[in-house]
């Protein structure tokens, strides 16, 4: 009787590992962009629950927000990124920007982030 051999093949592997690394390599550019759009969203909750947010001038608020991701490591986020109007009781913030990085060659990924708060907390200062 021929005992016929099930398994993966030398090739098998090679390619099933060529895949899986490909994968890893593009994970590891996607994961600090997505951290970054994080650390903006956190920032902008952390200005909407300061005191008086919405008493203080937009350069002050700009400045905060802009302390915060310094914090975090954001890189990418650039003063005329931010955009800050008046609204009835306070300010509308918003953060419109995009993030590009070289994967292979000329292939780039590119993420496109946008985040919003109204900052209308009216505690003390």
């Amino acid at each position: 009787m021929k005992r016929t051999q099930s398994g993966m093949t030398l090739i098998g592997f090679v390619v099933v590992l060529g895949v899986v690394g490909l994968f890893a390599y593009i994970g590891m550019k996607l994961v600090p962009m997505y951290s970054e759009y994080y650390a903006v969203q956190q920032a902008l909750k952390g200005l909407q629950a300061e005191p008086g947010i919405a008493n203080r001038d937009p350069a002050k608020i700009q400045d905060l927000f802009f302390r915060r991701l310094y914090i975090s490591y954001a890189e990418n986020v650039k003063p005329e990124n931010v955009k800050l109007q008046r609204v009835d009781r306070g300010w509308s913030m918003s953060v419109d920007y995009e993030v590009r990085k070289p994967i292979i060659a000329n292939l780039d990924v590119v993420g496109k982030f946008s985040a919003a708060e109204n900052l209308t907390n009216q505690g003390p200062d």
